[in-house]
């Protein structure tokens, strides 16, 4: 079983499930692969042994050890199986080489997040070739997380009740799903904010240029570790990618080892992650058609009211997998997007005729997966949505336009025929592969024998193939914290990170509702100073770093 993929279901756990799995892991080789199992144990005591031999650097539980010219980070964290038939103390290892310098949890708990545990992702202190789990949606290697119970977090925390049996469960659990992963207006909130931050970046060196936002946080269809798509207008010779990257930098909003310039990429962008948040953004210049690629998004989500549901369930779907970056193969937004609405279109699932509710019936995700994951030709076939959509023939893709050779998947861009966006999805093939696990999967778990599975009332359908990390949930707990409506009551911030004593909004409230009486008084015990006050206030003003702290002694402003 490709670990990147799936994990055992339910009824497939078991003593011989376990033993074979070891058996097998020896005969692979695989007795030094250790998995993420997506929670957090924030306790010493499972590795005390550990942690009394080594000792590096002064850090406890950092442990490197190689074989095979491989590096591995042991930290209380992961539990896995011991180096070796000798050596039976239990030791905690991750399933990736650490190569990043720093670690962005660090950032997030001292902005008040409070202590969870080790994250996944954190490196190895003092390594010169660190790196943090950069998606923590990731499932895989999920099956050590259901060996060890998963600490009790099941990975469905949408599922709040028991659904319906067969297909009309498994819809309206995903109608739960829709509404437990859709963005929150706290996380809009601090998208807006991480915006707005890059956008005075911009504002400061070319006052003239235009920030726009496209992408999925423009439609409404992002997940809440999505990333955020910028593009900048301006007037420029040479696109000014350095010139950015350097002033993010000084202005903190990201630090060196959280930006990278592609430069060379066909689109030429800045990539981050914003050093308060860990949201990450991607920024280009003078590109008109991301833009009007939302405009499409939300004209198509007027037509097809379904497609929210049916993309941000395949978003999931992919991100956990690793399935979603077209810079290492996979499928992106834009492209799952249309190969969605072409799959609408060829079922002619249209809006003036069915329903989400009347979908239920024919088994819409089923279909999808079916379609893409079984039937598709992905090597004679291109997709194309235009004119109401239809499957084109490569060949004469070929003939009839200047493109050298169409891709494996080949999407014709209804913004520009000319333009093949599923160009750089090499490992379309993987997809391929997962969509078809996924229809197999599902078809079994609403299939009528479904019902005599172990815990089948109990056991989440939709979380056979979909898995929220623990990691996920926290952070939007975290966002919810700082964000949410309970933090409207904390201490204001202004725009320099110093808490102000008085809200805006309240100091302009005490300002309107001064008396004349102790307008006149503040008058006299003023003109004595008013020297004092004048050169103050100048000097105040002169330095746009500098934050002047008020309290009034007005009773309107006792609170």
């Amino acid at each position: 079983m490709d670990p990147r993929i799936a994990w055992f279901q339910p009824e497939q756990r078991g003593p011989a499930n376990s033993l074979w799995m070891q058996i097998w892991e020896t005969t692979q080789g695989l007795g030094n692969l250790y998995f993420n199992n997506n929670c957090n144990t924030g306790s010493l005591s499972s590795t005390s042994s550990l942690s009394q031999k080594s000792n590096i650097n002064g850090t406890l539980g950092n442990v490197i050890s190689s074989k095979n010219g491989a590096v591995t980070n042991s930290e209380p964290r992961n539990k896995g199986m011991s180096n070796s038939t000798k050596d039976r103390d239990v030791v905690e290892q991750r399933d990736f080489i650490p190569l990043e310098a720093n670690n962005n949890h660090n950032n997030r708990s001292s902005l008040g997040r409070g202590s969870g545990g080790g994250q996944v992702g954190s490196g190895v202190s003092g390594h010169p070739n660190k790196r943090k789990r950069d998606n923590k949606a990731s499932t895989y290697g999920f099956n050590s997380s259901l060996e060890t119970g998963g600490c009790g977090y099941t990975g469905t925390p949408w599922k709040v009740k028991n659904y319906s049996e067969g297909i009309l469960g498994l819809h309206e659990e995903i109608n739960d799903f829709y509404k437990h992963m859709s963005p929150r207006e706290e996380e809009e909130r601090m998208r807006m904010e991480v915006v707005d931050r890059i956008e005075r970046v911009i504002k400061d060196l070319w006052p003239t240029a235009d920030v726009q936002v496209f992408g999925s946080f423009s439609t409404g269809l992002y997940l809440p570790t999505s990333d955020i798509d910028l593009v900048v207008f301006g007037n420029w010779e040479n696109l000014p990618l350095w010139t950015l990257e350097e002033a993010l930098r000084k202005k903190n909003v990201t630090d060196e080892n959280s930006i990278k310039v592609l430069d060379k990429a066909t689109v030429p962008i800045i990539k981050l992650t914003d050093f308060r948040t860990e949201v990450k953004v991607d920024i280009s210049f003078n590109v008109k058609n991301g833009v009007k690629a939302a405009l499409l998004i939300k004209d198509y989500k007027k037509k097809y009211p379904v497609l929210p549901k049916l993309v941000l369930v395949l978003k999931q779907f992919l991100l956990q997998r690793d399935l979603n970056e077209v810079f290492t193969g996979g499928i992106g937004s834009y492209s799952l997007f249309l190969m969605a609405v072409s799959f609408l279109q060829v079922r002619d699932f249209c809006s003036s005729s069915f329903s989400f509710s009347e979908l239920r019936r024919f088994g819409l995700f089923l279909y999808f997966f079916e379609l893409y994951g079984r039937h598709f030709n992905y090597l004679k076939t291109g997709i194309r949505i235009k004119d109401g959509g239809s499957y084109v023939a490569k060949d004469e893709v070929q003939k009839s336009t200047d493109l050298y050779r169409p891709s494996m998947l080949f999407i014709e861009d209804p913004l520009a025929p000319d333009n093949d966006v599923g160009r750089s999805s090499y490992g379309v093939l993987q997809v391929k592969q997962a969509f078809d696990y996924a229809y197999i999967v599902l078809n079994h778990a609403v299939s009528p024998i479904a019902k005599y599975y172990p815990n089948n009332e109990s056991e989440s359908i939709l979380g056979r193939i979909i898995r929220v990390t623990q990691e996920v949930a926290e952070y939007r707990d975290w966002i919810t914290k700082l964000w949410g409506p309970q933090s409207q009551n904390e201490p204001a911030l202004n725009g320099n990170d110093v808490t102000l004593l008085v809200k805006p909004q309240q100091l302009d409230e005490c300002n309107n509702n001064l008396t004349e009486e102790v307008t006149a008084s503040r008058s006299k015990s003023s003109s004595n100073s008013s020297s004092l006050v004048s050169s103050s206030s100048s000097t105040v003003s002169s330095s746009s770093d500098v934050v002047s702290f008020v309290t009034l002694k007005h009773p309107m402003c006792a609170h």
